[in-house]
């Protein structure tokens, strides 16, 4: 399985107005239930206000467009990171999954999934 470094820093974040994020932006994925929406987005991109931000944030893509049916593909990348005390933040779009770690922890997961087999472009 193949996984795509995002090239760019991250910042998760809460906003109260949704009419602030700029969704001309290249990369971003808005989540809203009743209780918040959130935002991840490149970090020179992060609205101006914002009622929580945590800033630090790489990730990386799983290659390729995920059939429903697949299972567990998430659960073990997590698993693997985890055994190693690296700590998740996931998102999944329609076609894949996005895992972002904190910055300090981006090249020792990369190092770690590729011992595990997976191609890191």
């Amino acid at each position: 399985m193949e996984l795509k470094r995002i090239p760019y820093r991250l910042t998760v974040c809460k906003v109260a107005d949704i009419s602030a994020v700029n969704i001309n932006a290249d990369f971003y994925f808005i989540g809203k239930t009743d209780e918040e929406t959130s935002l991840v987005c490149r970090t020179e991109d992060t609205p101006g206000v914002t009622t929580e931000r945590d800033d630090g944030w790489r990730g990386f893509r799983i290659q390729g467009i995920l059939d429903f049916s697949l299972i567990g593909i998430l659960s073990k990348l997590s698993g693997i990171l985890a055994e190693h005390k690296i700590g998740i933040f996931a998102v999944s779009t329609y076609n894949t999954d996005y895992i972002l770690v904190k910055e300090e922890n981006f090249e020792q997961a990369l190092r770690i999934l590729d011992s595990k087999g997976y191609s890191i472009v």
